[in-house]
């Protein structure tokens, strides 16, 4: 693991190894186009578009807001753009928005739930892209691998959103052992710190999702972005209720949904349902997800300045390591 890895052509110009995590209701054109412009990898989940059209149109706006950007800033580091695509049964849009993210170009597919086919990674390879799958354990990894994507994102315990119960340490290490590929780790990663340390276990690059919904640009409510200054990781639940998928949310907005958050029942897997632009609204909308490094967050800044920070915190991470006395000579 001690070896570097050359990345993908597109992730070889970033001002961080980041790569923002697409978040449903929250996630929209202001927040990644900012993410962008602050020279890491902006996402979205395309179900956040509430129709194909939609989609279609800001894909159109992300592009043309970047463009004029690198034309009027020729100096400045853009980061790339990645749609996140659900590929469930349940999702009736699939075909529809990956065929309007191929004729776009969209650099990155981020694919979750289950392994793409081979017919979306082929078409997505013509035009020089790459296709990164979610998954929380390695039998999960394993099916991606073979469906041949071109990395995985590890999502570890403590992760906002649909999460999985491993160490990062041991969904990394054993990930390793077994491709070569793109690493990226999710999983309480709020700091600049935690983005050096998930390299020095072996992945490639972090991925940041809770940290940006504190964000001005965020399309979240203000309930929801103060929630997260005020919790810790204790205050994360783990729950499959919502969705029929286990993730993580904040107790407060379960409690104030009426719900005892230390005695939520457990859902129906085969409930989960992403037609209607989520697993259920209301997973997204009342009840908050988070990951558990909420106890890290003080303000809601511009995401670029959240990106400032990581940058000076993950350079100060490198010059304190570089200083400690071992290995011994």
């Amino acid at each position: 693991m001690s070896v570097a890895r050359r990345l993908p052509a597109v992730l070889q110009n970033l001002s961080l190894p980041v790569i923002a995590a697409p978040m449903f209701t929250v996630s929209y054109p202001d927040l990644v186009i900012a993410q962008c412009k602050a020279g890491i990898v902006g996402s979205f989940p395309a179900l956040n578009a509430r129709g194909p059209e939609l989609l279609d149109q800001w894909l159109t706006q992300i592009k043309e807001e970047l463009d004029h950007y690198r034309r009027t800033h020729p100096d400045a580091v853009v980061g790339p753009l990645a749609v996140n695509q659900i590929v469930h049964t349940s999702n009736v849009r699939l075909e529809q928005d990956v065929q309007t993210c191929i004729r776009h170009q969209v650099p990155i597919l981020i694919t979750s739930l289950r392994a793409p086919v081979h017919e979306i990674i082929d078409a997505v390879h013509a035009y020089g892209g790459i296709i990164l799958h979610d998954v929380i354990n390695l039998r999960h990894a394993q099916k991606a691998i073979d469906a041949g994507v071109d990395g995985l994102i590890l999502v570890a315990a403590g992760a906002g959103g649909h999460a999985g119960l491993l160490s990062p340490m041991a969904l990394v290490g054993e990930a390793r052992k077994r491709f070569e590929g793109l690493l990226v780790l999710s999983g309480s990663i709020v700091t600049g710190d935690a983005i050096l340390a998930a390299q020095a276990m072996g992945a490639d690059l972090a991925y940041i999702g809770t940290r940006f919904i504190a964000s001005r640009e965020a399309h979240a409510s203000e309930e929801y972005k103060q929630s997260l200054l005020s919790s810790t990781a204790a205050d994360i639940i783990y729950s499959n209720l919502f969705s029929g998928v286990h993730g993580n949310y904040v107790r407060e907005s379960i409690r104030r949904a009426g719900l005892d958050p230390d005695n939520l029942g457990v859902a129906d897997k085969g409930l989960m349902n992403f037609g209607q632009g989520g697993s259920k609204a209301k997973a997204w909308k009342d009840i908050w997800g988070a990951g558990q490094g909420v106890g890290q967050i003080d303000d809601t800044p511009d995401a670029a300045e959240i990106v400032l920070r990581l940058k000076r915190e993950y350079a100060s991470a490198r010059a304190r390591l570089a200083q400690l006395p071992w290995p011994a000579k």
